[in-house]
Parts: C-alpha cells; sequence; structure tokens
C-alpha cells in the first residue's frame, strides 16, 4: 500500500512509520530548548578592542586624554619603529584613534593594581570611582574589585556598592577576579539581584566578567571544565572572561621569564576559555604583557615589537580583545588591531562579492564561511579599521545591511 504524500514530498513504500518521528520528537524536544537557551549565539554589541586597568586610586575623569597624550608622544619619539610595522594610511589612522578616543574600554582597579589600603582609604576611592566613571561617560567601563575569595568578599561587596552609591554608569560593568569554582558565580548573581534591589536599579541590569586566572577555573577536580558551568551559572549576566596571563601562569609552576601570553599553558587555557564561550554571546579577552615600552631607546624598541607581535597573535586566534596596562601599549593595540582587520577585509570583500553573486572561482565557500566573512569584516568596521565605503569599493553588495544579515544566515 502506498504511503500518504504530504506536501511534495514524493511517496515512498519505504517511509519512517510516524510512531519514531513522534519517539524523536519528544526525546529532542527539551534538547532543542536546552542549546537554543545555553547557545544563543553572538550578541549584537560591539566587542572593544581592549580594555585598559588602571589603579582606583589614580584614575580621574582626564585620564583617556592622558593616556593619549603619553600615546601620541611615544609615536612620534619612536617614528621609525612604527614605520617597521605599519603603513602610513594606517599610522594615520592610529594617530586619529589617539586623538579622539585612545581608551575603548576602562576598568578602575580594586585588586592587584590596587593593593591592599585601610578600609576608609579604598571607601573615599570607591566613591571617587562612581563619580570618576560617571564623567568618562566611555559607554564600556567599570571596576575589578578584589573578588568572591573568603578573606576578600566583605571588602569586595562594600566598594561594589559604594561605586554604586551614584547610580550606576552607562555601560558598567565589573570584574570578578580569582575565580576557581562555578557555585562563585552563583553567588555573584545573587549579589546582582540584591544589588538592584538596594539601589533601585532595573533587573538584570548588572553584568560581571569572569577573570581566569587559576587553573581550577579551567579544569574542575571532576575533570569537567569549569568555565563551561560557570557560564551557565550566570543566568546572562556574564558578558565576557578574561585571561589572567601571570597569576594563572604561576599557579601551573611556570618560572616568571618564562611567563607570556604566547606560553602553552596560556594557549591551553585560552582554547577551553574559547570553547566553552563558543555561540553563549560572552566575548573572550586575552590577558596583558607586563613588558612595557621603557628604558632605553633599544628596550623600548623591543618592547614596542613585542607587543605588536603579541596582538597580533592573539587576532590570529580569534582572541579580538586584549589587556593594555600602560600607555604606549595603546600605539600598538591600535596599530596591530587595524592592520590585521585592512589585510582581513581585503582578503574577504571579494569572497563575499563572489558568494553573494554566487558565481564559483578558486575558493568555493559554504554558508559558515561567508558567515565568518561577514564577521570579520564587521569587527573591521566596528573598530574603524576602514569604512562602509572602503568595503563596497571592493565588494558592491556587501553593504553593512547585508553585511549583518550573512552574518546572522539570514541572507
Amino acid at each position: 500500500m502506498m504511503t500518504r504524500n504530504d506536501g511534495d514530498m514524493p511517496a515512498s513504500p519505504h517511509r519512517i512509520d510516524q510512531d519514531t518521528l513522534t519517539r524523536v520528537d519528544a526525546l529532542l524536544h527539551d534538547v532543542d530548548a536546552r542549546l537554543a537557551r545555553e547557545f544563543p549565539g553572538d550578541r549584537d554589541a560591539v566587542q572593544p578592542v581592549h580594555t585598559v586597568y588602571v589603579s582606583a586610586a589614580d584614575a580621574t575623569p582626564d585620564t583617556p586624554t592622558q593616556w593619549g597624550a603619553a600615546a601620541l608622544e611615544l609615536l612620534d619619539r619612536q617614528a621609525e619603529v612604527f614605520a617597521e610595522l605599519g603603513d602610513a594610511a594606517t599610522l594615520t589612522l592610529v594617530r586619529n584613534q589617539l586623538t579622539e578616543a585612545p581608551i575603548a574600554d576602562l576598568r578602575l582597579d580594586f585588586e592587584d593594581g590596587y593593593g591592599r589600603r585601610p578600609d576608609d582609604v579604598e571607601d573615599a576611592d570607591a566613591l571617587r570611582a562612581g563619580e570618576t566613571l560617571h564623567a568618562l561617560k566611555l559607554g564600556s567601563a567599570g571596576i575589578r574589585f578584589k573578588g568572591l575569595t573568603v578573606a576578600d568578599r566583605p571588602r569586595a561587596v562594600r566598594t561594589l556598592e559604594l561605586v554604586l552609591d551614584g547610580g550606576m554608569p552607562d555601560g558598567f560593568v565589573f570584574t570578578i577576579p580569582k575565580i576557581r569554582a562555578a557555585e562563585q558565580v552563583t553567588a555573584a548573581v545573587w549579589l546582582c539581584e540584591a544589588l538592584e534591589s538596594a539601589h533601585g536599579l532595573p533587573e538584570r541590569s548588572l553584568r560581571f566578567e569572569l577573570q581566569i586566572e587559576s587553573p581550577q577555573a579551567v579544569l574542575g577536580s571532576d575533570g569537567t571544565a569549569t568555565v563551561a558551568s560557570a557560564i551557565q551559572r550566570a543566568d546572562g549576566r556574564c558578558t565576557a572572561l578574561h585571561y589572567g596571563t601571570y597569576d594563572y601562569s604561576a599557579a601551573c609552576g611556570i618560572a616568571p621569564q618564562h611567563q607570556s601570553l604566547d606560553h602553552p599553558v596560556a594557549d591551553h587555557a585560552k582554547a577551553v576559555m574559547q570553547v566553552a564561550a563558543a555561540q553563549t554571546g560572552v566575548w573572550v579577552c586575552d590577558g596583558s604583557t607586563q613588558v612595557s615600552p621603557v628604558g632605553s631607546d633599544d628596550q623600548v624598541a623591543q618592547a614596542i615589537q613585542r607587543h605588536h607581535r603579541l596582538v597580533t597573535r592573539s587576532l590570529a586566534r580569534g582572541f579580538y580583545q586584549g589587556w593594555d596596562m600602560h600607555p604606549g601599549h595603546l600605539v600598538t593595540r591600535w596599530l596591530a588591531t587595524f592592520t590585521f582587520f585592512r589585510a582581513a577585509m581585503a582578503a574577504a570583500a571579494p569572497r563575499l562579492q563572489a558568494y553573494l553573486d554566487r558565481r564559483g572561482g578558486a575558493i568555493v565557500d559554504e554558508p559558515a564561511t561567508a558567515e565568518a566573512l561577514a564577521a570579520v569584516v564587521l569587527r573591521g568596521l566596528d573598530c574603524g579599521a576602514f569604512t562602509a565605503d572602503d568595503v563596497t569599493a571592493v565588494a558592491p553588495s556587501a553593504t553593512v545591511e547585508v553585511l549583518r544579515n550573512l552574518k546572522n544566515r539570514i541572507a
């Protein structure tokens, strides 16, 4: 007997029975819902290219301007070194960036960069930090407090409350250091809920970042990836994972002279973070280098070249954000970032045009690859490496709207 033809599907005597299809649907119904909930995809916000950490004792509303001026001074003083790292057009973009908006994302630090001070001193600095964050109007800024370890919890919570006493600044986020167990993230969610209630803040408005600087944050005693559980326990409040270069390396027993962003233990930790955060909407941020461009001319040149190499390496590995700890790092951060995305656009735009034209060529891209091509071009647009006109000059069909639709697999 012939089976019923559903729609345009051809009739066949070998159709799977409906009972099996029903069982499959029943089995996967909750799975589909869980996957959609836990892996919603990238969020629409623009990821900053870096996060600058400044001691809360030193930060003022003038900090971005002061850092920009110091970065420009280094750019001029070491012009020959930078000319070897970037072309004239890209260096002009860097100069404009350092003049107009040198810092994309800022944290006023109450942890390692601040140290331990008397409570009345930290209280005063916390209140002043709240005022500074309101005055900065960066759109992406916050604090790093001392964390949720047993010794630091009371001080950390008090500092956060004092910062929020004047209201929550736009784009506010706080960084939680020393994460070692997923339960600490549950505690952070409870604190956010209580703070929102106590300070009259909108529900679910407080967001935090998790600083991954302990081996236990990557691999738990049961062999599971702690960081993956931490993301799911955050109830949508976790915006990013930040790698802590030196605490993590030291905890793994790496000798100080070998602690770096490109050490194998760093690569392993960041690879786990990257996989855990993939398609969750949580960003991954690389760590910092402790080598600053100071000292003799040779030392400064070596530090510039080192930081440029490390930033470029991170970008190639899909880490589009990192820490900067010195004004001189701003020059190499923006130069490496602009250079990377300008080269990426030159390679991606023709392939995007070919994909949109559906014509063959030396490289035949699949939809997932086209999505990645659109994403990298959009990142370059968002950070200012080039303009939309630059893109359409190479790929006339690749407008911003088309790129955003393609990234979301709508096109």
